[in-house]
């Protein structure tokens, strides 16, 4: 079952001079011990379009791979505590701003990277430059999820880590729906966008990037992990 944008978003974008049609696919929540190919073929098989790009929110790649933890069941060291407290917030996601997502942070880069990450920032920061913390600390830190007020439950007390080696699982899906669509593992949000694995060339990918753009699917109550770019 296709649903609506995000907020109200167009459907259709335009983008170098063509038009492409973002459509969401509204499907249940998924859960930890869900399988993604399962789910995919439940929700996106009969969708799809030789000539489409499927595209699939990292959130539900991680979270059918067992990397979503419960806030209760993270106790975040001392050194979590200190350093989250200097993580700029913004509307649009918490990010490392608590202590549970900077210590899974820790457990997932390393305390020597992430140490680095927060040293360089620190200094940087002094001469109005942003965003080193992240480059430095990596995809991974950037991929890693905290809980918002929007996110739906059960993960609006959940932190979800970035997906494990999502280009192998674009290609394993790609695969499952006979050779076609293309695929792509998306991370989009309010802030901006990326491509951490698909069965695409880089242009392609960065085409996709400007198409997302604006976040079509959202975060929370839409429902919409999964989502289809047709050119019309």
């Amino acid at each position: 079952m296709t649903g609506e944008a995000n907020d109200g978003k167009a459907l259709t974008v335009t983008v170098d001079g063509a038009s492409f049609a973002r459509i969401p696919i509204r499907t249940r929540v998924v859960m930890p011990g869900d399988d993604l190919d399962a789910f995919v073929c439940e929700y996106a098989a009969s969708l799809v379009r030789p000539d489409d790009l499927l595209f699939v929110t990292e959130k539900i790649v991680a979270i059918t791979q067992g990397r979503s933890y419960p806030l209760d069941e993270i106790q975040p060291r001392r050194l979590a505590r200190f350093l989250s407290r200097y993580v700029t917030r913004t509307p649009h996601g918490i990010g490392l701003g608590m202590p549970e997502t900077m210590e899974m942070a820790l457990r997932e880069c390393g305390t020597p990277r992430i140490l680095l990450a927060a040293a360089v920032s620190a200094v940087t920061k002094v001469f109005g430059r942003k965003g080193d913390f992240y480059r430095i600390a990596g995809d991974r830190a950037r991929a890693i999820d905290g809980p918002t007020s929007g996110t739906i439950p059960p993960y609006n007390k959940a932190v979800v880590l970035g997906p494990d080696r999502p280009r192998e699982v674009a290609k394993r899906v790609k695969d499952l729906l006979g050779g076609v669509p293309e695929v792509a593992v998306v991370d989009i949000n309010d802030l901006g966008g990326n491509i951490l694995g698909s069965t695409v060339d880089k242009a392609r990918e960065k085409q996709l990037v400007a198409i997302l753009k604006d976040n079509p699917l959202g975060q929370g109550h839409q429902s919409t992990p999964l989502g289809i770019i047709r050119a019309v």
